[in-house]
């Protein structure tokens, strides 16, 4: 069998060593881009000498998505492409030449990687065209989801500034007739002086409750003459500091982005509930208590043709939810961080999907309190482990094809009304082991040991 190892580019010119089945080069540095007559050269180059049905692989690193259509005309050909991690790519350059990096290097390296570490390589399976739109509708949904809270956040910021105590009359910031009132009253000078009736009249048109709106409008312009008092001259005259205008300017303008995020949001989420639905028509992820619509298309369309994790540790492995391991000797090092490999939104929709999944599910509530309880582990940590256990289950049904059946811990069926009796007898951190676990309490402790490590310092006598 012959290696190639292909050093990727984004925009230039890919690089490529072949080399035979001893791990020795064969012929020199090859160009190539990503056009179907140079990768048909390639393929040929690599097949001079050998038999036409002898096997081929290919070796690259995950570039971008440089490596996407690479990988599906070579796959589609019958050669077998591995992704590796970039990281042990990365090490692995470093020993074979430490004071030297090229592209001939990288591609040197990425060929004789199959005879260093064979067993961190896995052949890639494409996912089919719809998990693949469905990964980037999930990732589209997730990104406008963040463009929104960005902009709320921006204006709750603004307007805690320049409005204080606006957020405690009206409730909802971003309810539709707090739009309305911005867009027609958002100077506080004029505001303060008008009449409160017509103030009302107005909110209760804009969309307010009728019944609410004197109260409101009393407490919008007590909220002006604080801001009036706070911004403005000592005489009352406008403001050295703020521009109100300018200000409701700005803020209109981040509500009328938010209006079109919230828009295109909707669409997409509809998108991907089509898909997900198209995908996985019987929906039995959604028996797995805590796990909802949204969460079961990200497992759906990341996880694609769940075979392809032989055992369960490869699958723990590749959703980043495992913790790091250091092991020497007889020592082990313990509490470390989790490795974070896999796609963050299956790490996202995991803990939130444990999280409520811990108090419905039996057998996941008692990994939560033996994790808070006789493991000293934080809320998070111990959510954390449940969300691998989660990932457990998905595969387990994804893999049976089956629903989910709720379960006491020694494996007899119960209903959701008995899986909560159990949970309340049985599962229930005490008080007093949050708060020994509180980030509050943890500092305490970390402070208190440094400062028996600075006291112990300084009483050593000075050699």
């Amino acid at each position: 069998m012959r290696t190639i190892g292909i050093d990727l580019a984004i925009t230039g010119t890919h690089k490529a060593v072949m080399v035979d089945g001893q791990g020795n080069a064969i012929g020199g540095l090859i160009r190539f881009l990503t056009d179907p007559a140079d990768l048909e050269a390639l393929l040929r180059r690599a097949r001079e000498g050998t038999d036409e049905d002898e096997e081929l692989r290919v070796v690259m690193e995950p570039t971008g998505l440089a490596w996407l259509p690479v990988a599906s005309y070579f796959i589609q050909r019958g050669v077998t492409v591995y992704l590796v991690n970039t990281q042990q790519v990365s090490d692995l350059r470093k020993f074979y030449s430490k004071h030297a990096g090229s592209d001939r290097i990288s591609a040197r390296v990425l060929a004789r990687l199959p005879w260093v570490n064979p067993e961190a390589l896995h052949p890639l399976r494409l996912a089919d065209a719809d998990h693949l739109s469905g990964q980037r509708w999930c990732k589209q949904q997730e990104e406008l989801a963040q463009r929104m809270t960005a902009i709320k956040n921006r204006v709750q910021a603004w307007e805690r500034a320049f409005w204080p105590g606006l957020e405690e009359v009206v409730g909802d910031l971003f309810a539709p007739w707090v739009r309305r009132w911005r867009e027609k009253w958002y100077d506080p000078w004029p505001l303060q002086s008008l009449e409160t009736g017509q103030l009302a009249a107005f909110l209760a048109e804009a969309g307010a409750d009728p019944e609410k709106a004197e109260g409101l409008a009393a407490g919008l312009q007590a909220v002006a003459r604080q801001a009036v008092a706070l911004f403005g001259t000592p005489q009352g005259g406008p403001s050295l500091y703020v521009d109100y205008a300018t200000l409701q300017d700005q803020v209109l303008r981040e509500l009328y982005l938010l209006a079109c995020y919230e828009a295109e949001h909707w669409m997409v989420r509809r998108q991907v509930r089509q898909l997900y639905r198209q995908v996985h028509p019987d929906r039995q992820l959604e028996t797995l208590y805590g796990v909802g619509e949204n969460g079961a298309a990200v497992y759906v369309f990341f996880i694609g043709q769940v075979e392809r994790f032989t055992s369960q540790k490869k699958f723990r492995g590749w959703s980043g939810l495992v913790p790091k391991s250091s092991q020497s000797g007889s020592g082990e090092k313990k509490g470390l961080r989790i490795t974070h490999a896999g796609p963050d939104l299956i790490k996202k929709y995991a803990y939130i999907d444990a999280e409520v999944a811990r108090q419905w599910d039996p057998q996941m509530a008692a990994v939560y309190y033996d994790q808070m309880v006789h493991k000293g582990k934080h809320h998070t940590q111990a959510v954390c482990c449940c969300a691998t256990h989660l990932m457990d289950r998905v595969r387990a049904v994804l893999r049976d094809g089956r629903p989910y059946e709720l379960r006491d811990v020694d494996g007899t069926p119960v209903t959701w009304q008995e899986a909560r009796a159990i949970i309340a007898e049985r599962y229930q951190v005490p008080e007093e082991v949050r708060k020994r676990s509180s980030k509050r309490a943890r500092q305490a402790r970390h402070d208190e040991q440094a400062e028996r490590k600075r006291k112990k310092r300084r009483s050593r006598p000075d050699r």
